[in-house]
């Protein structure tokens, strides 16, 4: 079994809550990871998979007053960084709480970006992120323990709506 990264976004998010967090926390990237139509990060692209309500009426598209939000046909929300004006309107219309303002803060500069393909990168990822939230894993994907896969390399610890309703 090939060792995965595990993102651990209950980490990211608590340290977010409680305030322990002395920065913005690290952000992972994944420098060939397909359709991310401009820069995302690893925990965007893993809340809107797995967090994500994928609401018929989609409110959050409806809102968007830049059209950077589409909606796929499997549901999922695709944001397109280059469009985003980051108005935050879809934040404010979400009933769920899925859009998160974090996702719309910009970095001066891309110290805060760590590509996970490159080892030196993750390595710093790993020291600069909330206690235990990256880390290297030999393990695979386990529903049971709110671990997805997201793909060939990254597992994702997070509470799925739909595992929460069952």
């Amino acid at each position: 079994m090939a060792q995965k990264i595990l993102i651990d976004l209950t980490k990211y998010r608590d340290c977010k809550a409680d305030g322990s967090c002395e920065n913005t926390p690290a952000e992972a990237i994944y420098s060939i990871f397909p359709n991310t139509n401009g820069l995302k990060t690893i925990r965007e692209l893993a809340v809107f998979r797995f967090t994500c309500r994928k609401c018929t009426e989609a409110p959050c598209v409806a809102s968007c007053p830049a059209e950077a939000l589409e909606k796929d046909e499997a549901g999922m929300i695709n944001r397109y960084t280059n469009l985003c004006i980051a108005c935050k309107s879809c934040v404010i219309i979400c009933p769920f709480g899925t859009m998160m303002t974090d996702f719309f803060e910009h970095h001066k500069s891309y110290d805060k970006y760590f590509d996970i393909q490159d080892e030196k990168e993750l390595q710093e990822l790993i020291k600069t992120s909330p206690e235990d939230a990256v880390r290297l894993v030999d393990m695979e994907e386990d529903p049971e323990k709110h671990i997805y896969q997201l793909n060939e390399k990254v597992l994702i610890k997070e509470y799925s709506w739909d595992s929460l309703n069952q």
